[in-house]
């Protein structure tokens, strides 16, 4: 019923609705040991820092986070490869796109909260004749097409009338990507941090930026499903680890030192490249309040990649479930170990 309830909201209400609910409830303490949770996320990505400190430093039981995406969460065919390992999780991190593409084979995905804001941007060469987003017309842009990242792209080309069409699409591994820029194969970057200030750091000057600030930015989420929640023993584990999470999210922007070690640690980046990364990412651990509006304008688009007909805002608004960060909300901040 209360999931019925927020799915009638408007996004922006729902976030002032939970936001606003911990001054009418009192808070209750977290259990001493909720029992081990298994959590699984791409850990070579700086949104995920604030995972990393609550499981080490707040989540008051056994807390792994190994690498892995939403295919963990029912353990699918196909999990185990580059950026995931085999195993079945409790909750999962993902930026929306990927939530969107998993949640059409397993509709009982739910979205609990959101970790981080990818702040994006474009990194080009200037000697590439371009100055403002429309020179891009015919060029080559290193991105990842099927990730947030192509997303953001297809936002920033339309804010000039580009689209796809109008440029080539290169994708190639992440680490490849700065040194193409450098090497003049490709002519832009539109990737996630920190792969976009390798970029703009291999160019030098003859870089230009184009900022996502108002056109995109990724929104990196905790996810679980269906049948975790309603698991009395593995709902309770969810719960205070979203409250590990909100508690870890609060030093990282009070201090983020243990945060960005963390980071550089899992990735294998540079702890003085995470710093210069830094702020381009947002550690909200809350509702954005427009998630919704995001992920159903996010979903014409899929739709129209994978040639099939696009879910309504009723459809979605089922996959995001806003019960669990109430509950993390009304429960005492728990102390860092």
């Amino acid at each position: 019923m209360a999931q019925a309830f927020f799915g009638r909201l408007s996004t922006a209400a729902l976030g002032i609705a939970v936001l606003m609910l911990p001054a009418c409830v009192h808070a209750q303490p977290a259990p001493a040991n909720p029992g081990p949770i298994a959590v699984y996320g791409n850990i070579t990505t700086f949104e995920i820092g604030p995972v990393l400190l609550a499981a080490q430093h707040y989540y008051p039981g056994e807390a792994s986070v190994k690498m892995g995406s939403v295919a963990n969460l029912v353990g699918a065919p196909g999990a185990g490869g580059q950026y995931s390992s085999e195993g079945v999780a409790d909750v999962s991190t993902n930026a929306e796109t990927q939530a969107l593409r998993y949640s059409l084979r397993n509709p009982e995905m739910r979205i609990v909260m959101t970790v981080t804001e990818g702040l994006y941007r474009m990194v080009a060469r200037k000697s590439a004749g371009i100055a403002k987003v429309a020179d891009l017309k015919g060029k080559k842009i290193a991105t990842i097409s099927v990730t947030s990242s192509g997303y953001f792209t297809q936002k920033m080309l339309a804010t000039a009338g580009l689209s796809s069409d109008d440029v080539t699409m290169v994708g190639m591994a992440l680490p490849d990507m700065p040194k193409a820029l450098a090497e003049r194969r490709v002519d832009a970057v539109s990737i996630w941090e920190p792969e976009v200030e390798r970029a703009a750091q291999a160019i030098g000057e003859d870089a230009i930026e184009f900022t996502g600030k108002g056109v995109y930015r990724e929104l990196f989420n905790l996810n679980t499903i269906a049948p975790n929640l309603a698991d009395p023993a593995k709902r309770k584990k969810i719960v205070t680890f979203v409250r590990a999470i909100i508690d870890a999210s609060a030093e990282t922007r009070r201090d983020p030192a243990a945060t960005q070690a963390l980071v550089a640690q899992n990735s294998k980046y540079p702890l003085d490249l995470v710093k210069q990364s830094w702020s381009h990412h947002a550690f909200i651990a809350n509702w954005t309040g427009d998630l919704l509006d995001v992920m159903v304008e996010e979903e014409t688009w899929l739709a129209k990649q994978d040639k099939r007909p696009a879910r309504g805002r009723e459809e979605l608004a089922r996959l995001i479930d806003t019960s669990i960060l109430k509950e993390a909300l009304a429960m005492k901040p728990l102390k860092r170990k």
